[in-house]
């Protein structure tokens, strides 16, 4: 008897089937294999379904329309010779490029069959599903897949370790095209054709995917390749250096195209006169115009008729106002838009499409549109609004898309005033503000009454109708519209407390997560969280002035900010609204230089007039003005109890000045080139100036005299700042760098260098501990004074940045730049953080110090933290890697410690400041092992790109290259005396390597199973592997042979240690035991039993104490 046992809803997560007959005889069948969820995490879409959508929408394929590219000269060359391997079809837009390769795909498969591989792909801008370099490799390697399953083992050799990521995070155009190569070199392989149409419309990674076809259509006979494009220089440029290129231009063929055109119209034309029911002469007389006015392009005739199905009377009238060419003809569409009775809506409609990241469907579009209307019954149906837009957008199965790229792009370059009068800007605006409103309107716990979590996505029933069916666009790409929105004037408030960011957040950030889930688009929100967290990095940005701002300035308070502009205005900012409070006009030249009272009263103001201007900066009026000086007044500055004003020229003084009364009371001299900067020390008894002469001079403002003159810069010195205490100096130059100095000595104290081009603005924080710095080059640094080393970055300014300035309480900092704006920073930095919690999101890996006082670790949040293991407090956390940190490693010194990440970097950290030494920089994939040479002069390491590169740690360059013939390197070591180079492989191989040469000196196979470890033995005799076949294998390093084979765990055995002393042996395993051999009979001494097994070394003071993981072990 057949029982069928249920429990809850289809998506409670339990149901049990149909049990049949004796249990015992119950077959487990699982519904997907590991190859079929490797291919559907794979595909994007199918090139197959692809290229029959694309044939269907523009009405089936014409032989008649690409019958002449068979007989082309440069066609037939490519197709029976054997030099040119590579066919190129390149033409305007409209010429019907991508419906000759369908063609020439169906005439391929015709004559070969299944005796060659017919392969495809069609890029397309408007869809990121297939408008990349790695959409283009996914679609290939899917194809050849499905036709030859018996190459999925090249993909799932990466997917096992890695899964769906392998084909979407940062590293995954290296993979593929790594994997891509290898399928292609595979010995089965038959003759394979490959085509991709549109390069041009490839948006993300086409430089990539030029070199990978150019690179590989000369390096196998047995591949040969066709691509199309536009008539794109970049493009052009890459390909005509291709020796074995065949060039079909179909503008050099425009006789042949413009025959096939002529072919095309007929047959629409005879479709036309049959659904119309024309008349003869109606028929004769729209084929004539056709053909008198398609210029050759197949897009004009298609658009064209596909407006002529729509006219019902007075065809010969109308067909005339359908002008020549493709630009034309787009015009005089958005005209008849423009005079359509749902112009509005029609515009908004191409507003939308132009500016969202991939075709949506009519739901989504709903939701993103503002219908006429107070009902229902006033709505007009949104296919009738798409079928007015019809030259520009058309419906497929729901989804609107437009007809062709080159409509988009009119639209953009072409009509953007018209559709977009608000600019880009406030469109991404908009539709990020009606993507949270569907968020908040639609997300709820348990949308889709899931119940028990864990269920499997891909098994989840989804309801009829679908409730996210609406909200799917704005769930994955809100952020993006909000990234693209940062000029418009609403942007910053969508960030502000308490903004719909910050409600989306605390309310509906978990039901995003869920619905992501669901939408299989959880990596989507991973990146869109980066993203935002970039975004929330600038606090504000102020906007008002006409041209470039290049000073800004705090008041005493931090609640106001002054900013100075080349449009010779200055304007007081209210930071709490973000608005201007008021506009100080006056100057008719150049304002240099503005500073505010300390009692917040006055603004003082100088410039190229040679007068200095005290302002009230509440009413925007002038207070007074100060003359005196002979040229430009570049700098001024307030005494720290605001009693006097100092001011520099170019005139080559410094003056000092009593702001009540208007008069100058002393002149400073003995600069030989103009003074560019003045600041007085934070106690008023010194004055300082930066000139042009490469000098600093710190005054004594009393007397007028000279008390010492800083020399060491090379070029114009240009900014001056003191720190907090009065104890430091820092200056800024044309040099590039930045010096910093002892005032009482006129000492160098350290010259901070990093920036590529001049510096324009320092600034000290307030507490003294950080200097910020401000370049030309576009960037503002964070410095830790100290050590001299750079402590963050902060990149966002699309041009020079000029000034910079803190908020008093040091937690904001605001920079001014020649893109215009102002933005408000909250500074991330790398200073030492003190805890007494480990890390939120775990511990990965874990390093002791040479000399066992501090334990390294790294987490799931990219970071290495220092620990102090004697009261278990972490002291120090390293920041700077973007990824996955694989790997850690003290210097035999102690005083450096190196990571690698899934960044493709090796990191050189100084531990005692935590601050980030050199980032090693050469390898194409994740960087995985790093290992010091003994002496601590060489650095090893390991990556996917199956090379080990040997770096200098003192300089950061890369030394020499070890090319392993290996896919996945496992493990490498030093030799004690770091004359040679171990390294092992998954692929069951020991290779011995000499670092000078780049030669292998000796290789060993003979384990059965991947090797995951290896150690020398202290006299550097002997060589020690683990591996997953359960064994400990001790080989002769000379050699190579196998001196003993240690047996005993029961599991992969994943680290090994000798003892200092050489007499011992431990080894780590799965089994959770730790074995301690003797290596010299091979016999297990004793077996210790753990519950971890990542780390494993002797102590080098005590050597019968063993580190794990886990704790430390006393042998005896």
């Amino acid at each position: 008897m057949a029982t069928t046992i249920s429990h809850g809803e289809k998506n409670s997560g339990f149901q049990a089937g149909v049990i049949n007959g004796n249990i015992g005889n119950i077959t487990i069948v699982q519904s997907e294999t590991l190859n079929q969820e490797c291919l559907r995490d794979l595909r994007t879409t199918d090139p197959l379904d692809d290229k029959e959508r694309i044939k269907n929408s523009k009405g089936g394929l014409l032989k008649d329309a690409y019958r002449w590219i068979l007989d082309n000269k440069e066609f037939r060359q490519w197709q029976d010779g054997q030099k040119d391997r590579l066919l190129w079809i390149r033409g305007d837009p409209g010429k019907g490029k991508t419906m000759l390769l369908c063609g020439v795909t169906e005439e391929l498969t015709r004559l070969y069959g299944d005796n060659a591989n017919i392969l495809f792909f069609f890029c397309q801008a408007t869809d990121p599903r297939i408008n990349s370099a790695t959409s283009v490799l996914r679609g290939l390697i899917y194809s050849l897949v499905k036709k030859h399953p018996s190459l999925l083992p090249y993909v799932r050799a990466r997917y096992d370790h890695a899964g769906k990521a392998l084909f979407e995070d940062v590293n995954a155009w290296n993979v593929l095209s790594t994997i891509f190569k290898d399928m292609l070199k595979d010995p089965t392989l038959q003759m394979t054709y490959l085509m991709i149409d549109a390069l041009d419309e490839c948006i993300n990674g086409l430089d990539s995917l030029l070199d990978l076809i150019i690179q590989e259509s000369s390096a196998n006979l047995q591949i040969k390749w066709v691509v199309s494009s536009r008539n794109w220089p970049e493009i052009t440029e890459r390909l005509h250096i291709v020796t074995q290129l065949a060039p079909v231009s179909l503008e050099l063929n425009e006789v042949s195209v413009s025959e096939a055109v002529n072919q095309f119209i007929q047959h629409k034309v005879q479709e036309l006169a049959k659904a119309k029911k024309y008349s003869n002469k109606t028929r004769d007389a729209v084929q004539r115009y056709l053909l008198s006015n398609s210029q050759g392009t197949f897009l004009w005739v298609a658009l064209v008729c596909q407006n002529l199905e729509k006219i019902r009377i007075n065809v010969l009238k109308k067909l005339e106002s359908f002008p020549p060419g493709l630009n034309t003809l787009y015009r005089r569409m958005i005209d008849q838009v423009r005079e359509s009775e749902d112009a509005e809506l029609c515009k908004e409609i191409l507003a939308i499409m132009s500016t969202v990241f991939r075709p949506i469907t009519l739901h989504e579009l709903t939701s993103l549109i503002e219908l006429p209307g107070d009902g229902d019954d006033d709505h007009i149906p949104l296919e009738e609004i798409i079928a007015i837009c019809g030259s520009f957008l058309t419906l497929r199965e729901h989804t609107v898309v437009f007809v062709h790229q080159s409509a988009k792009e009119f639209l953009l370059k072409e009509a953007l005033s018209e559709i977009l009068p608000g600019g880009i800007e406030a469109q991404h605006n908009m539709i990020c503000a009606r993507s949270l409103d569907v968020i908040f309107k639609t997300l709820q716990r348990d949308l889709f009454k899931i119940k028990l979590p864990g269920l499997p996505a891909k098994d989840i029933c989804k309801p009829s109708p679908n409730p996210l069916a609406a909200a799917e666009y704005a769930c994955v790409f809100w952020v993006d519209h909000l990234q693209g929105s940062k000029r418009n004037k609403s942007y910053d408030l969508g960030l502000n407390d308490r903004g719909p960011v910050d409600v989306f957040l605390q309310q509906k950030y978990l039901h995003w997560l869920e619905a992501l889930s669901v939408l299989g688009s959880v990596s989507n929100g991973i990146r869109a969280m980066q993203k935002l967290e970039v975004l929330v990095q600038s606090v504000s940005t102020l906007e008002g002035h006409s041209v470039e701002v290049f000073c800004i300035t705090w008041s005493p308070d931090g609640r106001q900010l002054t900013s100075v502009s080349w449009d010779t205005t200055v304007k007081v900012w209210d930071i709490a609204t973000s608005q201007s409070m008021s506009t100080l006009e006056g100057p008719t030249d150049m304002i240099f230089s503005i500073v505010w009272s300390p009692d917040r009263r006055y603004i003082a103001s100088s410039s190229n007039d040679r007068i200095v201007i005290i302002w009230d900066p509440a009413t925007g009026q002038r207070v007074s003005t100060l003359k005196g000086h002979s040229n430009w007044v570049n700098s001024i500055a307030w005494s720290p109890d605001g009693s006097l004003l100092a001011s520099a020229s170019s005139d080559r003084t410094v003056r000092v000045w009593d702001p009540a009364t208007s008069q100058s009371l002393s002149t400073l001299r003995g600069h030989s080139d103009s003074v560019n900067l003045i600041a007085w020390s934070p106690d008023g008894t010194r004055l300082a100036s930066a000139s042009n002469d490469n000098t600093v001079g710190i005054w004594d403002p009393a007397t007028g005299q000279s008390m010492s003159s800083l020399r060491g810069h090379s070029d114009s010195v240009n900014l001056i700042a003191w720190s907090p205490d009065g104890t430091r100096l820092a200056s800024a130059s044309n040099d590039n760098t930045v010096g910093i100095w002892d005032p009482a000595t006129g000492q160098s104290m350290s010259s901070l260098r990093g920036h590529s081009d001049s510096v324009n603005s320092i600034a000290w924080s307030p507490d003294g501990r950080r200097l910020a710095s401000a370049s030309d080059d576009g960037i503002v640094k964070i410095w830790d004074p100290a050590t001299g080393q750079s402590a963050s970055t902060l990149d966002g300014h699309s041009a020079k940045v000029f000034s910079i300035a803190w908020s008093p309480d040091g937690r904001l900092l605001a920079s001014a730049s020649g893109d215009m704006t102002v933005r408000v920073w909250d500074p991330v930095t790398s200073q030492s953080v003190s805890t007494r919690e480990g890390p939120s999101h775990g511990i990965k890996l874990i390093a002791w110090s040479p000399d066992g006082t501090q334990l390294a670790s790294t987490s799931n949040d990219n970071t290495v933290r220092i620990w102090d293991p004697a009261n278990g407090k972490g002291t120090l956390t390293l920041e700077g890697h973007s990824c996955g940190i694989n790997s850690i490693a003290w210097s035999p010194d102690g005083a450096r410690l190196a990571s690698t990440s899934n960044d493709n970097t090796v990191r050189i950290w100084d531990p005692a400041t935590a601050q980030s030494v050199s980032t090693l920089e050469g390898h194409s994939a994740e960087v995985f092992q790093i290992v010091w040479s003994p002496d601590g002069t060489q650095l090893a390491s390991t990556s996917n790109d199956n090379t080990v590169r040997i770096w200098d740690p003192a300089t950061g360059q890369s030394i020499s290259t070890l090319k392993v013939d290996s896919y996945y390197i496992s493990s490498i070591a030093w030799s004690p005396d770091g004359s040679l180079l171990a390294t092992a492989s998954v692929y069951m191989t020991v290779q011995v390597w000499d670092p000078v040469t780049n030669l292998s000196v000796s290789t060993r196979d003979g384990h059965s199973l991947g090797i995951t470890s290896i150690a020398w033995s202290p006299d550097g005799i002997r060589l020690a592997s683990a591996s997953n076949d359960y064994t400990v294998g001790i080989w002769d390093s000379t050699t190579g042979q196998s001196i003993l084979n240690l047996e005993g765990h029961s599991r992969a055995i994943k680290a090994i240690a000798w003892s200092p002393d050489g007499t011992r042996l431990a080894s780590a395993s799965h089994d959770n035991t730790v074995r301690i051999w003797d290596p010299a009979t091979g016999q297990s001494m004793s077996t210790l039993y753990i519950t971890s097994r990542g780390f494993l070394d002797f102590d080098k003071f005590n050597p019968n104490h063993l580190h794990t993981s886990l704790d430390n072990m006393d042998m005896v």
